[in-house]
């Protein structure tokens, strides 16, 4: 009668859609989309090309499970704040703002953004996908904050679907630095003081400021 499997050897095969998605997340962030090839993303797994089809038909089909499985719950998280912070808008996005940070902007994560404007025009598919549950879903958290804060008379009157693309993309810029000028040119720049930076002037930027005595009205 075959012995049973260990227990290491039951973990690794439960681990390894994890353990192929994280590869495949440090290969396309180091290698882009176009140039990495499955048998790669197998290798530095340390699976065979057939056990990584047994989970994933193609490239397209592992870049969505890296978005479903690494972006994807810091998105749901995101809106599960919403009915959580209903009454402080000012907390909630700096909670938005420092969380993307946190969860995507400085980890591997964080390279995704310039992956996707890199090769969304060859692979316009993935870039769908990408724009359909990460991109729209994340600015409209930023703008039902910001509607939030105007609805109470805590922000000024904007545009919330153009003040959500504003918060945003500083932080984009930074991770797109942090994978690119960074390896060679990585002294100027504190992650954490630009992000608190960032989210102290979008805060005072927004928010409805008291007229001072003799100011025109």
């Amino acid at each position: 009668m075959p012995a049973e499997p260990t227990t290491a050897r039951r973990r690794r095969k439960e681990a390894r859609p994890q353990e192929l998605t994280d590869a495949a997340l440090a290969l396309f962030v180091e290698k882009g989309f176009a140039a990495t090839r499955l048998d790669e993303v197998a290798a530095r797994a340390g699976v065979s090309k057939g056990t990584l089809y047994l989970y994933f038909d193609s490239k397209e089909a592992l870049f969505k499970a890296v978005i479903r499985e690494g972006v994807v719950p810091a998105i749901e998280a995101g809106e599960a704040m919403l009915a959580e912070q209903a009454d402080d808008p000012v907390t909630l996005l700096r909670i938005f703002l420092q969380s993307w940070w946190d969860r995507i902007g400085s980890t591997e994560l964080g390279g995704i953004p310039k992956l996707m404007m890199s090769e969304a025009g060859n692979f316009p598919e993935v870039a769908r996908y990408y724009d359909e549950v990460v991109i729209q879903r994340g600015l409209a958290l930023l703008r039902t904050a910001v509607q939030r804060g105007i609805d109470q008379g805590i922000f000024r009157p904007v545009d919330p679907a153009l003040i959500g693309t504003l918060l945003i993309a500083p932080l984009i810029h930074l991770a797109n630095w942090r994978n690119s000028f960074a390896a060679c040119c990585g002294n100027g720049i504190d992650p954490q003081a630009y992000v608190d930076a960032h989210i102290d002037l979008v805060l005072n930027g927004l928010r409805v400021q008291p007229s001072l005595p003799g100011a025109p009205q």
